[in-house]
């Protein structure tokens, strides 16, 4: 079973996502602010962290990027997600996530995202 790590400080987002990934078998971990990401990383070994842009202590962009610089976490994928427009850019900067997701999403689109990235 794929473990996927969510980090999101809304708590409708992370019940939402958390219903769509178990009743598509995947197994769940989630985490409302930044401060436990590595921690959690280094003893789930997840197989994918979707990661929210803005978290209350830590901006997404740096947990990413420091994931991606990490020799140890630099293959784990990430999917960056925000209501904010400019999130397409995130792609182009160092430390970059594997893919972005727009909130509020698709169901579809996010099950299309979450499938690539574990196929990966």
């Amino acid at each position: 079973m794929k473990r996927i790590l969510i980090v999101d400080d809304n708590v409708f987002m992370v019940e939402v996502m958390t219903y769509i990934l178990n009743s598509k078998g995947y197994e769940v971990t989630a985490l409302y602010t930044g401060n436990e990401v590595f921690n959690t990383i280094k003893i789930d070994h997840p197989d994918l962290v979707i990661l929210d842009l803005g978290l209350p202590d830590f901006d997404g962009r740096d947990i990413c990027k420091l994931l991606k610089l990490n020799t140890s976490t630099k293959d784990l994928p990430v999917i960056l997600c925000s209501g904010a427009d400019n999130l397409d850019e995130a792609l182009q900067l160092p430390g970059a996530p594997n893919d972005v997701l727009h909130k509020p999403f698709d169901i579809d689109v996010f099950m299309q995202k979450v499938e690539y990235q574990l196929a990966a």
